[in-house]
């Protein structure tokens, strides 16, 4: 099995991602690492993604998930997946990899972005990211509320992960 942590960046993915990792015992890999050079130097430069530079990183992703899903290895990614065209590239049909929407107010992600000294992504492109999200059902994907704190969330999530059990 494979979760997809998805959301706008700031929304804790990362950190997400690697509490439920410590938790669950699976690997955790962070979609930003499957971005070509590139792509980071745009970011860097302030300018948002388009669809022609995230189709090759989305299809490096799906590599890794149908590697995991071979190998029969548990894995958690995190990745943005902000539009459905986006998560049909990384679900394509598949019954064993799942979503788990990070859902976050923009002014509470901003204030996280702002804090961050560490990473590629500008604050001031979270707007773009916002006004390109397409927020999945609750058939999609797993909603859960980062207004909690890391711990809480973990815990959400692992009640509810198929195949799961509560105590985690």
């Amino acid at each position: 099995m494979v979760l997809i942590l998805m959301g706008v960046s700031g929304s804790g993915k990362t950190t997400i991602g690697t509490r439920l990792s410590d938790t669950l015992g699976w690997t955790f890999v962070d979609g930003d690492d499957f971005h070509p050079e590139a792509n980071v130097e745009k970011m860097s430069r302030g300018e948002p993604l388009t669809d022609a530079d995230r189709w090759p990183w989305l299809r490096s992703i799906r590599e890794f998930i149908d590697e995991r899903l071979a190998a029969g290895d548990p894995a958690i990614v995190a990745c943005s997946a902000l539009k459905p065209t986006y998560r049909n590239v990384l679900l394509d049909g598949t019954d064993d990899v799942h979503l788990v929407y990070l859902r976050g107010e923009y002014d509470l992600i901003r204030e996280r972005l702002e804090a961050r000294t560490d990473h590629f992504f500008d604050a001031d492109m979270l707007e773009s990211q916002f006004e390109t999200l397409e927020e999945p059902s609750a058939d999609e994907a797993l909603i859960v509320d980062i207004d909690a704190s890391p711990g809480e969330i973990v815990r959400s999530i692992c009640k509810q992960v198929p195949g799961r059990s509560s105590s985690g």
